[in-house]
């Protein structure tokens, strides 16, 4: 593919794009869409309402019209369509955590070069690190972004006659609910840090599953996990990890597994020459940012890793995924 002949104005519009994501991440922070779903409100208005600067207020409320985010009428503002369904507190579709996890990620990335010359990371892991309000964003992320995949995936694999499956570095254990609601018979549990019980648990009981999906404390990494299963659901997590920690959880999973087992590996997933597509390239640089040995992996990379760690009939399901994702299956002995 020949490259894209850039204009000065292109690129120029291109680096100041942190400008849309820090008027979209300040609104989110401020919760300015929840009560703009109530009807029109004046700048003033909204601002005693959050206890902030009016003004300023009212130039980022012009700043979220122009970016059609925000509807102003005279000088009343109220949220746009989208805004109502997916910036509301109030909305089911709300995919606040998952923005706020990206605001947390702004500080690192701009230290992208430092990164780069080090070859190390320059932030602190969200999932692993001390500060509870990145992890919170990071967990609730998680199950903002498997809410939009997950209840179209699911229906799609067949786990029919299946009994037990590990949610391994489940989160907020999105997947293993999904999985559960789809199939009667199945029972799960999501395996994970401990610090993430509380996240799982909330959410495994608001969608009514506490008999069906359970939550055991570990590190896929240095810990035993406990049980057998014959389905092992892996969903990007080996990202975080070089060659040698995949190689770890791989194993470990495979293990867990009766003979017969099928493990799937969900992951955004490079192209073998690893120029794209354009997510999963960006998001190895997310990686590089925040990880010690972490990136994205190309299909061929995955399916030989999974392969050594004893894994057959390897294929990629024919999925349609945003942003480069891919999920790869298989069945051990």
């Amino acid at each position: 593919m020949e490259p894209k002949n850039w204009t000065p104005a292109e690129l120029l519009h291109l680096s100041s794009g942190h400008w849309n994501i820090g008027a979209l991440h300040a609104a989110v922070s401020l919760d300015v869409f929840t009560p703009l779903t109530g009807g029109d409100i004046t700048a003033g208005e909204l601002a005693e309402r959050l206890g902030v600067d009016g003004r300023a207020l009212a130039m980022l409320l012009d700043a979220l019209t122009a970016m059609e985010l925000v509807r102003k009428r005279g000088e009343r503002y109220g949220a746009a369509p989208a805004a109502c369904r997916f910036l509301s507190q109030d909305s089911p579709d709300y995919l606040g955590h998952i923005i706020s996890h990206h605001h947390h990620l702004v500080a690192g990335w701009a230290r992208l070069d430092e990164a780069v010359r080090s070859g190390g990371p320059v932030r602190q892991s969200s999932s692993h690190g001390s500060d509870e309000s990145a992890r919170e964003s990071f967990l609730m992320g998680m199950f903002n972004l498997a809410m939009l995949s997950a209840p179209q995936v699911v229906p799609r694999i067949d786990l029919s006659g299946r009994q037990r499956l590990l949610d391994l570095g489940g989160g907020p254990g999105t997947w293993a609910i999904q999985f559960c609601l789809h199939n009667a018979g199945l029972r799960a549990v999501v395996y994970d840090l401990p610090t993430t019980r509380p996240f799982a648990e909330r959410t495994i009981a608001r969608f009514g599953l506490a008999d069906r999906v359970s939550f055991e404390e570990g590190d896929f990494l240095s810990g035993h996990i406990p049980g057998r299963y014959d389905v092992a659901w892996l969903s990007q997590i080996l990202h975080s990890e070089g060659p040698e920690g995949c190689a770890v959880i791989l194993g470990k999973a495979v293990a867990a597994l009766e003979p017969g087992g099928i493990i799937m590996v969900q992951e955004f997933i490079l192209n073998d020459a690893k120029d794209g597509p354009l997510f999963p390239a960006l998001f190895s640089l997310n990686m590089l940012v925040g990880t010690a040995r972490g990136q994205s992996y190309a299909e061929g990379e995955l399916t030989a890793m999974m392969a050594a760690a004893g894994v057959r009939d390897l294929r990629r399901l024919p999925l349609d995924l945003p942003n480069g994702a891919g999920v790869i299956v298989g069945t051990v002995a």
